[in-house]
This record gives structure tokens, C-alpha cells and sequence, in this order.
């Protein structure tokens, strides 16, 4: 929980009241909590004589109340008299009841002598955020170590777009200081929501005709279970929701949608349909081509103001600025597509990798924060961001890790899953090619090659794209001559739409170091191929031993190709042996092939199981000291007559197919095998 809660003193005479936070007494449906003795032995920083956070609903929306008295005992809490509050003047004014300090049995009333002032307005304009906002700070003056910090507001939400549904969430943090918190939902007659208690906090909460009440006295530390999938995370939180359900949800929101996707009979947008159908006879080439005008000539900016947080501009609106927030892209790429006789719907997301165990909470606004398009052509979905860069093509599968998303429909739609599968093209393929023919003594010529997809491709391609050849050469010249690389040739960067990659290639000289054996013999651990052991799977004592343990999904991909000093023999080297195992729902695999004066690697990690059980982490936690986390050697030995053999694989080298197609032989056909 929020230990400053926001307060403002408004000047004499505001323009607009909502502008400026105001002075009044408490609400009538609050009741301060009784604040709990401070003992004789408190420790660290703080101790919270009581903490309220009340959530009213009324007919016009909610408003929250928020107060508490807080003992500082040492220095380390003098900054909670620096308070500060962000709000916007839209949803409806924001009141300060109480700023007090208690010191030595006297009371002093703060806003007699400071007053809060409004310091900036639009404080993310550095992020493209328009979004209402206005900031305000209070210094408490003369606060001391030992005083006691009393501070108590409401603030009021009416959000046009909801109307009078409102949902959220209250919940007690992991690490709240020793103290007293209250969370309480209240509501006035025939406004009850729907509401929800985290299982760990059922047993706290009383329930009352107009009220639900959760106290805790001194709660102790409660984090979520180490590595436990999202759905697990939610701990001490009520939810609430005056939605009936999920589809209810949907058909608010989906008109929205519609109006602003709405053209009107002069509309330009219309000629810039015509001139795409015209150039475009299949419907997935139109519905790119409307993709790429919306992420090309219209930028990104976030737009809340007025009521914007759900709604979204017009179309026409947004064509004639040029620029939108995900809202009205949507709404942008929406009127195109019904234009080009496209099928789609707008999509809601929440892009923080949280949302797989949406389907079990209550319809919540406040869960979402992207919207975007699901289109439908020739019996198959795809997916389109027009806030993405204009290189991102429609797609078969949603760029983010999504895995529940709800369709806003007119009908009413409920959450949509998306099942998760293990990737069958590597996210990252890096190439590393070392040309020794010249000798172990001479510098080798060396390339390596990074293929990034998904975000991270694209996050790489807004970076690069925005300088210039040279300045990319240069800044790789900076970074990477020194140690190993001795000149950097050449860079070459291109981001390879059909592939849907950022592919970024460095050409130059280097030194190897090769690792002197006994009998003039060599070696080299080759780049990318070392393993390392995995970590155990583990949690506290207090923690549930029997949830499953989580990870993400990822699956990278390393080629090594060493292009052995001409002056050797295939017989005098040797590598490490192939290897492939799968642990903790992941598959190891590395490869080796010694082929035409070249030896070739293979090495790739690669998630094959999001969840594991419990059981199978501790039986492989027994496994993990057995693990092989060799480095990928290579070794030369003058007076090896045996050879090299290699069977059952075939390892192409850097250069002898194309890394980018999605078919490379990155994994092994059977994990473990």
C-alpha cells in the first residue's frame, strides 16, 4: 500500500475547482480506525498507528478515501513529509481533509502555514503521454524524529466512458511496516458491486449491509511463492465490479469502438482505402498496407484528456492530426479495414506477461492497458498493433506473450485464450564465424551475427533505424575493438520483414585465444557454447511447497563455425560430444560437426514447459550436480592420429543456409535424445 497519501490546500479563489485540490471535512460514510498503541520496542523506520483506504461507490462513480497516522523513528522516515499527489481535474475533484503533526502532546495543523502547490502539468510528455494530469507537491514543514504524521484526502473518479460501472482492485502489499490497515468497500443503496477475496484474507474480511471490512493489526510478510505462475501472484486483494460479467464488459466498450471508427461521407480516409484496394487485390495485402499507413504516418501519443483514458478519438480525428495513442490507431485501422471489406474486432491486452489467470477475475477496466486489432481473412486470424513500427506485418500469432485478451464485439464476448506452445523458431540466433586458417599465431577474421525477433527485434529496429550507417560503424568501432577485436571492417544492419527480424552483421579481425596444452597441443572454448548449470528450484519454508514453478518462455540459438589453421589435420582435432537434455521443462542441446576444414557448433536452450510441478523440480534439482556445463571445447593435438567422428548430425556452418528462414536446425528432433 501507498504510506503518503496525496493532499492538496486550494487557493482562495480557483478558476476551476477540480484544478486544485480542496479543503473539507471527511466523508460521512468514513470512520477513522482507531490507532493502534505504538510499543516500547518498535524498530526500523516507521510505525503505522493506522493506515484506512476506503473505496465508496455512489451513483456517480467512486471516490477513494485515504488517511493515516504514521510514527517516524528515525531519520531514514523524514521523507514522508515530502508529499506529493498526481490527479486529473477530469474524473472529478480531489479534498484534503487533515495534515497533521502530533508532537509531544500538541497538535499542529499543517495547512495553517504551508500550502500545496501545483508544480508542472503533463508530467510524461517525455514519454508521449497526454494524459490530463496535474502534479502538486507539499513540504511538511519542522518535521521532526518522534513526531507522528497524520494525512487524510479523498479523491473522486466519474469516468465518462464507464458510466456508472466502476471496478478495481484493493490489496495490502508483501512488506507493509508493523502497523494497522483497514481495506474497506463501501457502497450506497442498489450500488453493491460484485466482489472478490484472495483466498488468504477470507478469513479477515466482515461483511456488512452497505460495507465489506478487512483489518489486519501488525500483518506480517507475505511474498508471493518464488517462480509461481501469475495466477498465483494475487495475495490480500479484494476485487470489485459493478459489470455483470465478461460480456457485459465487452458490449460497453465495443460500441466506443465503433463510433470512433465511423467515417464521415467527405472522409480522406475513404480515398486512402480506395487507392489500397486498388493497388491490393488479396484481402492480407490490403489489410497490411492499411496496417503500415497507420504505423507510418501516424505517430504514437497518449491521449487522455477529456475523458480520453477509455475513449478513443475518431478516425477522421486522427488521420487529420497524425498522431493517437493505441485507442485511436485501433480505431484508425478499424476504419480502414471496413472499408476494404475486412473482417476485425478490437482487442483488449495487458502486455505485462500477467494476464494468464485473467478468467478467474472479476471484469475489471483497470487490468488492460493495450488495445489492438484481430483481424479475420481467408479462415485464419491475424493480429495487428498500429502502434508498432511500420515494419511489423500482420501476424499469425500477437507479437506480445499474450494469453488472455478480450474481444470487445457488439453480442458481448467473453476472454479469449491463446494457448501457449513451445517456439519452433529461435527469438535470438547468434552467429559467430572465426576464419584461423592463417594460423594459431596470426589474427583470425571474425564475424558474428545477431538475429533478434518478437519485441525485442522491433525494439532494436526503432533504435537503429533512427541513425545512420556510419554512426552504427562507429558506435560498433567503440564498443567492441579492444580485447578481442582488433579492427571492425565492416557493419551491416537490416531488419528482414518476412522473417520479422532484426538481423545486425559485424565483419572484422580479432585475436584467438587459444589455450597452450601440454605436447604443443591447443584449445578453444568456441563463443556460444558454453552450458550453464541450471538454478535450483526452491522456496521458503513458509512459502506453498506444491504450486508449480514458472518460467518464460524463451528458446535462443547459438552457431559457431572454426575455420581450423590450414597447416592441420583433420585427425589432430577433436570436440566435445554431442549433447541433449532436458531439465526443468527446458531442453539443453549442443552439437558438433567437423566437415571441409571447419568444425561446427550448434548450441541452443530452448523452454519446452511454461509450468513445472512441483515433484519434477525436486527431482531434478538431484539431477542439476550431474549437469554437464562444459564450455564447448575444441582440441588440437599435433600427435592425434585417430580423427574426429561425428554421426547422426549434420551441422551447416554460418553461411551455408540462411539463418533467418524459420526451418533451422536449431534443436534437436527428439529433446533428450
Amino acid at each position: 500500500m501507498a504510506l503518503a497519501a496525496p493532499a492538496f490546500a486550494a487557493p482562495d479563489k480557483p478558476a476551476n475547482p477540480n484544478n486544485e485540490v480542496q479543503r473539507g471535512p471527511s466523508p460521512a460514510w468514513v470512520t477513522p480506525s482507531e490507532p493502534l498503541p505504538v510499543p516500547a520496542n518498535a524498530s526500523g523506520p516507521i510505525f503505522m498507528r493506522y493506515q484506512d483506504v476506503i473505496l465508496h461507490i455512489d451513483g456517480k462513480g467512486e471516490q477513494q478515501y485515504t488517511a493515516y497516522r504514521v510514527r517516524l523513528l528515525n531519520s531514514a522516515a523524514l521523507p514522508m513529509g515530502n508529499l506529493t499527489m498526481g490527479w486529473n481535474p477530469a474524473n472529478g475533484p480531489t479534498m484534503v481533509h487533515t495534515i497533521r503533526v502530533y508532537r509531544d502532546g500538541q497538535v499542529i495543523d499543517v495547512l495553517d502555514k504551508a500550502k500545496f502547490e501545483v508544480l508542472r502539468r503533463e508530467d510524461q510528455l517525455e514519454a508521449a503521454m497526454l494524459d490530463g494530469m496535474l502534479t502538486a507537491v507539499l513540504h511538511v514543514p519542522d518535521l521532526r524524529v518522534g513526531d507522528e504524521l497524520e494525512v487524510a484526502g479523498t479523491t473522486t473518479s466519474s469516468d465518462p466512458t464507464l458510466g456508472r460501472n466502476v471496478s478495481g482492485l484493493l490489496f495490502l502489499g508483501p512488506t507493509p511496516p508493523p502497523g494497522r490497515y483497514r481495506l474497506e468497500l463501501s457502497w450506497e443503496k442498489d450500488r453493491k458491486p460484485s466482489y472478490a477475496l484472495a483466498p488468504d484474507i477470507q478469513s479477515v474480511a466482515k461483511s456488512e449491509a452497505d460495507r465489506l471490512v478487512l483489518r489486519f493489526d501488525n500483518p506480517p510478510v507475505r511474498q508471493p511463492a518464488k517462480d509461481s505462475p501469475p495466477r498465483y501472484q494475487w495475495q490480500r486483494t479484494l476485487e470489485y465490479s459493478t459489470f455483470a460479467d465478461w460480456p457485459a464488459f465487452s458490449r460497453q466498450f465495443a460500441p466506443l469502438f465503433a463510433k470512433a471508427a465511423k467515417l464521415t461521407a467527405d472522409s480522406p480516409l475513404r480515398q486512402e482505402a480506395a487507392r489500397i484496394a486498388a493497388a491490393n487485390a488479396d484481402p492480407l495485402a490490403r489489410a497490411s498496407a492499411a496496417l503500415k499507413l497507420v504505423q507510418q504516418d501516424v505517430r504514437y501519443i497518449y491521449v487522455g484528456l477529456n475523458g480520453g483514458n477509455f475513449t478513443a478519438a475518431s478516425a477522421d480525428e486522427t488521420w487529420q492530426r497524425r498522431f493517437g495513442d493505441c485507442k485511436a490507431k485501433t480505431a484508425l485501422l478499424m476504419a480502414l479495414l471496413g472499408e476494404l471489406g475486412v473482417e476485425a474486432e478490437p482487442v483488449l491486452v495487458n502486455t505485462q506477461g500477467v494476464d494468464e489467470g485473467f478468467d478467474a477475475r472479476l471484469p475489471n477496466a483497470k487490468l488492460f492497458d493495450h488495445v489492438l486489432v484481430r483481424a479475420h481473412i481467408g479462415g485464419k486470424v491475424y493480429w495487428l498493433d498500429g502502434t508498432l513500427p511500420p515494419v511489423a506485418l500482420p501476424s499469425a500469432e500477437p507479437v506480445l506473450p499474450l494469453r488472455r485478451v478480450l474481444p470487445l464485439t457488439a453480442a458481448g464476448s467473453t476472454l479469449a485464450k491463446l494457448e501457449w506452445t513451445p517456439a519452433t523458431v529461435p527469438e535470438e540466433i547468434t552467429l559467430y564465424e572465426i576464419d584461423a586458417r592463417a594460423g594459431f599465431e596470426k589474427p583470425a577474421r571474425i564475424s558474428t551475427t545477431a538475429i533478434v525477433r518478437g519485441m525485442p527485434g522491433l525494439q532494436l529496429q526503432t533504435q537503429l533505424s533512427s541513425i545512420s550507417p556510419g554512426q552504427l560503424a562507429d558506435g560498433m568501432r567503440q564498443r567492441l575493438v579492444g580485447a578481442v577485436w582488433q579492427t571492425i571492417e565492416d557493419v551491416q544492419w537490416r531488419y528482414d520483414e518476412k522473417a520479422g527480424a532484426s538481423v545486425l552483421k559485424v565483419v572484422g579481425t580479432g585475436t584467438v585465444d587459444w589455450e597452450k596444452t601440454s605436447g604443443g597441443g591447443r584449445s578453444l572454448p568456441l563463443p556460444g557454447g558454453g552450458v550453464s548449470p541450471p538454478d535450483r528450484r526452491a522456496r521458503t519454508a513458509e512459502q506453498d511447497q506444491t504450486l508449480p514453478f514458472f518460467q518464460a518462455g524463451d528458446y535462443t540459438c547459438h552457431v559457431t563455425t572454426l575455420r581450423v589453421p590450414s597447416d592441420t589435420r583433420p585427425g589432430q582435432w577433436s570436440t566435445q560430444g554431442r549433447y541433449s537434455a532436458s531439465m526443468f521443462g527446458r531442453n539443453y542441446y549442443r552439437v558438433f560437426e567437423f566437415r571441409d576444414g571447419a568444425i561446427r557448433m550448434v548450441r541452443s536452450s530452448r523452454v519446452e514447459q511454461r509450468e513445472i510441478t512441483a515433484a519434477s523440480a525436486q527431482a531434478d534439482n538431484a539431477r542439476i550436480a550431474a549437469f554437464d556445463n562444459s564450455m564447448g571445447y575444441v582440441f588440437f593435438d599435433p600427435y592425434d592420429k585417430r580423427g574426429m567422428t561425428v554421426r547422426g548430425d549434420s551441422v551447416p556452418t554460418t553461411d551455408e543456409i540462411d539463418w533467418t528462414s524459420p526451418d533451422v536446425p536449431c534443436r534437436a528432433v527428439k529433446p533428450g535424445g
